[in-house]
């Protein structure tokens, strides 16, 4: 791997650079909100749960938007639709800023999600374009520090925003951060070639399927968590209308043009165990991220700065191992290196079925730590398989998956915390509980990993990787 090839020359860390600055707007921004409800329901004399919509809209925009950028990056180019998603998300967050009203704000959170619901797979797609099947596992390892620190770093600055300054600057922020990666994107990214795509037609029933469908699954599992249970309407009326819409599109007859997304995807072993593990990935991240600061809250009377805090290390333990994994899967795979990540995050989740109210921070804190460690070991280069696993062509329905299911697993996480500690007879087994399925998660996880893509080839693309033959539904071609 000594080839100049396989090198990240400094031209491609600047377009790596700009591409998870991009993107980092995104999560802070999401997460930044969360921390906010109670401000900003006081500042607009409303519920907590009409305010909830605030964070509910973004994340339903965000999920509905990416099967759409799964076709735009071919019919527009993938710079064209990143200075467009930019441009989108600060127009956004300058009006949220501005809200007047619960409605505007609700309305122009919505449209950050969208310009996000742009973004955040575009990251995928040009990290994947720029790097090469050979640099994947590391350039996945720099955007796995962005993802790592993204959701710790959010609520931190959000507690830190809102202790000193108006709520209206946690997005009023975003606007000057967005017009320099902007600028940057515009000097940086290389203009897209003429690939002869821009006649690509847009599968129509299968984007008014499948974006509503995914986006019902995940309101439904939002309002699980703010119901407390699955047995209400709110939950069971878009659970079923998602899951109705999902299996629509699945069952949909030959059609003339590409779909939107293929579901012979799925016939590659080493893809549908890519898939699988970074949303079971996503669900124990996000339980783990969603259960502590209650924890330190709770249980030790921190406030909310104070419990952001104390949750770093779970970012900071992916933020160390993501880069060196990624690098290291490009030589030797990615099966032994995310084996013992999941061994590790698995044990360290483990721990904290043992961890008590009175137990001193700093222990928290190292299973925390480590739990970032396994985790980091086994997500980047999974991620990194992904794109190897793949041809060219279907890098981008690749990504859109990839993303969903994950947005999929962490809408599930928030939701499992949310059941398992209403349910329990007080927050030590609650959150004892929930760690013991965290456990389970990852357990599945070391269970799917040796189905991942073996050790890195050069040359031709394994016979049963590459693209299907063209049966009527062609592959959109991507990247």
């Amino acid at each position: 791997m000594s080839s100049s090839d396989d090198r990240l020359t400094p031209t491609l860390l600047g377009v790596i650079g700009v591409i998870l600055l991009g993107g980092l707007l995104g999560i802070l921004n999401s997460t930044m909100a969360a921390v906010a409800i109670d401000t900003l329901a006081e500042a607009f004399g409303t519920s907590l749960s009409t305010i909830g919509w605030t964070s509910t809209g973004f994340l339903l925009a965000v999920t509905a938007t990416i099967p759409f950028t799964t076709w735009a990056v071919d019919r527009f180019g993938g710079r064209r639709l990143w200075l467009a998603g930019l441009a989108i998300f600060i127009a956004g967050s300058l009006g949220a800023g501005l809200a007047w009203n619960v409605g505007a704000l609700i309305a122009f959170r919505v449209a950050q999600g969208f310009g996000a619901g742009l973004l955040d797979p575009l990251v995928l797609i040009l990290l994947a374009r720029a790097a090469g099947p050979r640099r994947a596992g590391r350039v996945m390892g720099l955007m796995g520090v962005v993802l790592s620190l993204g959701p710790v770093l959010g609520p931190i600055a959000g507690g830190a925003v809102l202790s000193g300054l108006s709520w209206r600057w946690m997005f009023l922020l975003s606007v000057p951060f967005g017009l320099v990666a902007l600028l940057l994107a515009l000097r940086a990214i290389p203009a897209d070639p003429e690939t002869g795509s821009a006649s690509t037609r847009l599968d129509v029933t299968g984007l008014a399927l499948l974006g509503p469908g995914f986006a019902a699954v995940v309101l439904a599992l939002s309002q699980t968590a703010e119901q407390g249970t699955p047995a209400t309407w709110q939950a069971l009326l878009p659970l079923g209308a998602g899951m109705l819409l999902l299996v629509a599109y699945a069952l949909r007859g030959r059609r003339s043009g590409p779909p939107l997304i293929d579901l012979r995807l799925f016939t590659s072993r080493g893809f549908s165990a890519s898939v699988t593990i970074m949303g079971l990935g996503g669900l124990a991240l996000f339980a783990v991220l969603f259960a502590l600061p209650l924890y330190y809250q709770q249980a030790h009377g921190h406030g909310v700065l104070a419990a952001g805090l104390l949750m770093a290390p779970v970012g900071l333990g992916g933020a160390v191992a993501m880069p060196l994994a990624g690098r290291l899967s490009d030589r030797v795979g990615a099966r032994g290196l995310a084996t013992g990540g999941a061994l590790v995050a698995a044990l360290s989740a483990l721990s904290f079925t043992w961890i008590g109210a009175g137990t001193p921070e700093v222990w928290p804190a190292l299973a925390a730590f480590a739990i970032g460690l396994g985790s980091g070991c086994f997500s980047a280069p999974t991620m990194g398989s992904l794109y190897r696993a793949l041809p060219p062509s279907q890098v981008a329905q690749g990504s859109s998956v990839l993303y969903m299911l994950n947005q999929l697993g962490a809408a599930l996480g928030v939701a499992v915390v949310t059941l398992v500690l209403q349910t329990a007879g007080d927050l030590i087994s609650g959150f004892h509980g929930l760690f013991w399925l965290v456990v389970a998660a990852t357990v599945i996880v070391l269970a799917a990993v040796p189905l991942l893509p073996g050790r890195p080839r050069t040359g031709a693309v394994p016979e049963q990787e590459r693209e299907p033959e063209d049966t009527g539904a062609a592959v959109s071609p991507c990247s």
